[in-house]
């Protein structure tokens, strides 16, 4: 399981770098969602280690490459509208919400080898949608290409990129742990799932309602206060994990601190790698979030949890994302600037 995290890290690099190479990005997503059905369907050829092994990371490798492609073909599409794209990310949060309670209610009372089948069709599903999104031109020709490691360098987007992998190594123990910890305080694991869905369903209000004033609000102060904000829900989850109020609260917070945070963050990637230079950002934001982000998260929760305890994890968590926040305030100005 630890192969969808790891490859994250290289896999959108290089998805991105043939879609902006040959400006089919639409194909590319065509491509890599049948061959990750492809890669996927072997987990009905046999059980072993090692089969079960290179199923996962062939799988992993075509996958990893879908979100962030299909992320900057949209951008591409809503132009000076790029506000609106919460409106269409928000059936991203409502897919997961349908996915993880209609499969869990249905695997009460069928067998969990159901599951397998189930990701199937849903992947037949995504390979057969993905034939009708229209690709979208890239737009080479208002700014001079620039070398998108001149970009990185720049210290704002430097500042910007470490930010975001701060949260991500803070969410890492979270997406982990934390059903975990729930269950380990006494939770059901009904209410564990509520919670969850709590989360998501706040995170697609979020989605809903934050385009309507984002064209009035700099981009960088949402993501300078979802990391402030997940300091402080963090901290709640370390401390505050036996009272339910408090963590309903938390819970509703993920409506800042993925759904604010992923709106502004995808915004921010897009006003600075642009032209030739869109899905590579994308890809390079993904991998440095996401993968690597996400995995040293996951991997110092485990090293800690034992010995130290939850209490702690957590609390690393919300330093983590205070670095971020104070990373992203240092060049909150740069990140304001209209031109980029």
């Amino acid at each position: 399981m630890s192969l969808l995290q790891v490859t994250r890290i290289f896999s959108p690099n290089i998805w991105g770098w043939l879609a902006d190479k040959t400006g089919k990005r639409a194909a590319m997503v065509r491509l890599t969602a049948w061959l990750s059905l492809l890669c996927f369907a072997g987990v009905f050829f046999g059980s072993q280690f090692a089969w079960l092994f290179v199923v996962m990371a062939t799988m992993s490798f075509f996958w990893s490459a879908s979100l962030p492609l299909v992320e900057a073909t949209t951008m591409s599409h809503l132009g000076s509208h790029t506000h609106r794209y919460g409106q269409i990310r928000l059936w991203g949060s409502i897919g997961f919400v349908i996915a993880v309670l209609g499969l869990g209610y249905w695997l009460n009372f069928r067998p969990v080898g159901d599951l397998p089948w189930a990701i199937l069709a849903i992947m037949v599903g995504i390979g057969w949608l993905a034939s009708y999104i229209p690709d979208a031109k890239i737009n080479t020709q208002t700014r001079v290409h620039v070398d998108i490691w001149h970009v990185v360098r720049r210290p704002e987007v430097m500042s910007l990129l470490l930010g975001c992998f701060l949260m991500a190594v803070a969410h890492g123990p979270y997406y982990a742990f934390y059903s975990i910890d729930l269950v380990a305080h006494g939770y059901s694991k009904s209410a564990v799932g509520w919670l969850w869905a709590l989360g998501v369903i706040a995170e697609i209000a979020v989605f809903m309602w934050l385009p309507r004033w984002l064209p009035n609000v700099s981009m960088a102060r949402i993501l300078l206060t979802t990391l402030l904000i997940a300091v402080l829900r963090f901290i709640i989850i370390a401390w505050g994990i036996d009272y339910l109020g408090w963590i309903i609260f938390a819970q509703i917070l993920h409506a800042a601190t993925f759904g604010a945070y992923h709106l502004s963050a995808v915004a921010l990637i897009h006003r600075y790698f642009h032209g030739r230079n869109q899905a590579r950002g994308q890809g390079l934001y993904n991998s440095v979030t996401y993968g690597a982000g996400g995995t040293l998260g996951g991997l110092y929760a485990g090293a800690v949890w034992d010995s130290w305890g939850a209490v702690w994890v957590f609390s690393i968590a919300a330093a983590c994302a205070a670095v971020g926040a104070i990373l992203v305030a240092s060049q909150l100005s740069k990140l304001e600037a209209k031109m980029c």
